[in-house]
């Protein structure tokens, strides 16, 4: 017996689909849905087999086939064009929506998805970085971009992506005139079913021959623009042209009225720490910044597995009246088993870069540059 979800919204063709699936003794409908977030909570419960829909319905992207991917269901859409492709599937032409039944009970090569195409040179890929770090401004964008300027001059293309979704400011910082955000756009590809093979490049913004950005959010209240899978499609692309750092949110927070399918605030920072190969989780030298790291990465330790974290200390400075080993102590004391490092509070070589909206690596030797190469050196981030 099939089991299926039918979503029509109101289709001319779906009085002659339900005939069709109500008169076959191999299939039943088990629930007619109202929009795809009544039809994911459906599919959440494991009983259907099969969801039915509409091409056009509103809602439907890429996301949303791939999620009812993950709860078992295979999809189809109907639509008027017999030769319409939509979100990955082929659609079913509603002229022959009476042979449905027969249709889903043969489970023919039109219930799944069509294979996103693989990137060329998919066999060289680059590592994912993803800089995090509780609130209180502890220079998670800085270092963000201090290091994939620093990858830039090793020789490799790096791609950096602002998915902070407070409203990130990697832009600003670099002096791009931020007049169509690259994230926004890579979810609207995403959710039209592009493979992000073709138009990817053209979403980007580049700084240098090398370096290249993906801008962030212009406005914080566009976060729910972005569905869940959309930052993990991008990541997963981009590393095939080389290593990815990733600036991200403060926020790991889960939200209790989180629906499945639907976008989440804080869902996009821990996405994008999941999906990570490193995580650079920052906070500041002072009494307040240590406590909060030590919180930090208490929340980060329930949420990944161990050996993907590297603990810096930032703004370290002499007027504290600590050593660098001390700090690394007191971390220690607070069961940090991961590498930490300090990297100092050189005021003057990140004004140098801010004001003139430059990378680090652009303005010059510094204590601060040195520091971040070393940092580098240690990840081993491999092109």
């Amino acid at each position: 017996m099939i089991v299926v979800l039918l979503v029509s919204t109101g289709a001319a063709w779906e009085s002659a689909a339900l005939a069709a699936l109500d008169e076959h003794p191999g299939t039943v409908v088990l629930r007619r849905c109202v929009d795809v977030p009544d039809l994911l909570a459906a599919a959440g419960t494991g009983q259907a087999d099969v969801a039915v829909l509409d091409a056009d319905l509103p809602g439907l992207d890429r996301r949303v086939v791939d999620e009812l991917g993950r709860h078992g269901l295979r999809t189809l859409a109907i639509a008027s064009s017999p030769d319409t492709q939509t979100h990955g599937l082929w659609a079913w032409p509603s002229a022959r929506v009476a042979e449905l039944a027969e249709l889903l009970t043969q489970g023919p090569d039109q219930l799944t998805p069509t294979p996103r195409p693989a990137p060329s040179g998919a066999a060289a890929q680059g590592r994912i970085v993803t800089v995090w770090g509780p609130g209180g401004a502890p220079g998670r964008t800085t270092l963000a971009t201090a290091l994939a300027g620093e990858l830039g001059g090793r020789g490799l293309t790096p791609l950096l992506v602002d998915a902070d979704p407070y409203g990130g400011t990697v832009a600003q910082q670099l002096g791009i005139l931020d007049e169509t955000s690259g994230l926004l756009a890579v979810a609207r590809l995403v959710a039209d079913g592009d493979p992000l093979v073709e138009r990817f490049d053209a979403v980007q913004r580049r700084l240098s021959d090398r370096v290249r950005v993906l801008t962030g959010l212009p406005r914080a209240d566009r976060w729910g623009e972005l569905r869940p899978g959309v930052l993990t499609t991008l990541l997963e692309r981009a590393r095939h042209d080389g290593p990815v750092v990733v600036d991200t949110g403060f926020s790991i927070e889960p939200d209790a009225s989180y629906a499945a399918g639907r976008p989440e605030r804080n869902g996009l920072t821990r996405e994008a720490l999941e999906v990570a190969d490193d995580v650079v989780l920052v906070g500041t030298a002072d009494p307040v910044g240590l406590t909060r790291l030590a919180r930090a990465r208490a929340e980060l330790g329930e949420l990944l597995p161990e050996g993907r974290t590297t603990l810096v200390v930032n703004r370290m400075r002499s007027s504290l009246g600590w050593r660098e080993s001390d700090v690394v102590a007191l971390l220690r004391r607070v069961g940090a088993a991961e590498a930490v490092h300090v990297l100092p509070d050189d005021q003057t070589a990140t004004d140098r870069a801010v004001v003139a909206g430059r990378l680090l690596v652009e303005s010059g030797e510094s204590a601060l540059r040195r520091a971040v190469a070393r940092l580098v050196d240690a990840l081993a981030v491999r092109s």
